[in-house]
């Protein structure tokens, strides 16, 4: 399934919001908690990450991964946690009002019953 426009850096986001990790742990868990639904590939994660990182929302050092390998570590800073608390509030109003969209049981005005 593709990625809605602007979800990917709520959930580099959100996933960091854990503690520091590389983009392939990111990767991995954003697969996991969707079920397999969701699945980012590097051509889209690393941009995010590089923008989110000029951004200042996160910042980056090198470290050895679980399996001895080099890696860079990603961890939210103080104005990245700032915004995820924005969006995810953002995200939690529309969600809700797709969900009454989604199941209204009354027309719009004028239209026509079939």
């Amino acid at each position: 399934m593709d990625v809605l426009k602007g979800t990917l850096d709520l959930m580099i986001l959100k996933g960091l919001s854990w503690g520091p990790t590389h983009g392939y742990g990111l990767a991995r868990w954003i697969h996991t908690t969707t079920g397999g639904t969701l699945a980012i590939d590097d051509g889209a994660l690393y941009p995010a990450l590089h923008r989110l990182e000029a951004r200042d929302w996160i910042g980056s050092e090198w470290g050895t991964t679980e399996n001895n390998r080099k890696a860079k570590y990603y961890r939210l800073t103080t104005e990245g946690r700032r915004q995820l608390r924005a969006e995810v509030s953002s995200w939690q109003t529309f969600a809700e009002a797709m969900h009454k969209i989604i199941a209204a049981v009354a027309a719009p005005v004028g239209a026509e019953q079939t």
